[in-house]
């Protein structure tokens, strides 16, 4: 599997809200990467999960 690589990407108006919880510590990292990359957190979150979702492995 390749590397996630962050991307800038144009807003989406099809959008849900959601909370979720994460830990301080994957918090601080997700706000650096969207830091870093000048783009919004939220940008980042949802790269991560669509990056997840396409290599999923759905073996059982």
């Amino acid at each position: 599997m390749g590397k996630l690589k962050i991307i800038k990407e144009i807003k989406r108006n099809d959008t849900i809200t959601r909370t979720i919880r994460l830990s301080g510590e994957i918090f601080d990292k997700i706000s650096s990467l969207a830091e870093e990359n000048d783009i919004s957190f939220n940008n980042v979150i949802n790269q991560i999960i669509e990056y997840g979702l396409q290599n999923l492995d759905e073996s059982k």
